[in-house]
């Protein structure tokens, strides 16, 4: 509906402690983005595009939908 905001959420913190513990710069650089850059969407101060999201995700070897989600409201 218009007007209606939400925002994008991801789980990567997680998943990375998941993965054995893979660092960021090492996710960042499997990427193909800067540690901080990988760091900003980490802490939700920004959005990927689509295809950094699913590099990602690949990357974590989840779907995308289990990495990021829309969060309503």
């Amino acid at each position: 509906m218009p007007g209606e905001q939400g925002r994008v959420i991801n789980h990567i913190r997680v998943l990375r402690a998941s993965r054995g513990g893979i660092t960021q710069g090492d996710l960042a650089k499997r990427v193909g983005v800067s540690r901080q850059t990988l760091n900003a969407i980490e802490g939700g101060k920004y959005a990927p595009s689509l295809e950094v999201a699913f590099k990602i995700a690949r990357e974590l070897g989840r779907p995308l939908a289990e990495v990021f989600e829309f969060v309503e409201g």
